[in-house]
């Protein structure tokens, strides 16, 4: 199926180095797939991050456990090692610690 770029959809093709004419009709992208790991990779408790790291899950808890770094919105807690994305899931960060 063919999509017309106008409007944002054109911005956005451009801000991406795709050179367009308005109105110009093209494919749709293939969708992205996600790096796929092993379940091996990290613990089951665990994800792997951005980084390529393998991160504790966030965790509900009466008080902070070791090495969290943020307190999230649904009153959980996350070990999140950097914060673009902390609590995404959860309500957002309500507290850095």
């Amino acid at each position: 199926m063919l999509k017309r770029l106008t409007g944002a959809a054109f911005a956005v093709a451009s801000m991406l180095s795709i050179s367009a004419p308005a109105g110009l009709l093209v494919a749709p992208a293939a969708p992205v797939q996600a790096r796929s790991y092993s379940s091996g990779h990290c613990a089951a408790d665990s994800y792997v991050n951005s980084r390529g790291n393998c991160v504790r899950r966030p965790v509900a808890a009466p008080t902070a456990p070791a090495g969290a770094s943020a307190r999230c919105g649904d009153g959980t807690y996350s070990f999140s090692q950097s914060r673009r994305g902390t609590c995404s899931h959860h309500g957002g960060v309500a507290q850095w610690l």
